[in-house]
């Protein structure tokens, strides 16, 4: 039997270390953004659902189109269409473009 916890936009947090808001943190396969600043060894919250915007890479052929799959790349620390060795975090909402630095993505686990 399973019990309600909480609805699931945000899950509990507590770092080693200090993350600033805003910042992306990968545990295993569960990708949250802080929405606040968590001091190290402070419990805090991830959001795991929601639209933010996530750096992207600029340059030709860079353009993510809505509806594309997009993952986290954690060695660069961009948002990209690209699978392979990266982790899932939803779906583009809005085309960017090639000379965007940003790319607008509903979270999804």
């Amino acid at each position: 039997m399973a019990t309600f916890v909480q609805d699931g936009r945000y899950v509990d947090y507590t770092p080693a270390s200090a993350v600033a808001a805003g910042a992306v943190v990968v545990q295993v396969d569960l990708v949250g953004v802080a929405v606040r600043d968590i001091p190290a060894n402070t419990l805090g919250v991830l959001a795991v659902e929601g639209v933010f915007t996530f750096p992207k890479a600029t340059g030709a052929s860079t353009g993510i189109a809505v509806g594309t799959t997009v993952y986290w790349a954690s060695g660069t620390q961009l948002a990209t269409a690209t699978a392979t060795s990266n982790k899932l975090i939803g779906k583009v909402v809005k085309t960017a473009a090639d000379a965007d630095a940003t790319v607008l993505v509903k979270l999804f686990q």
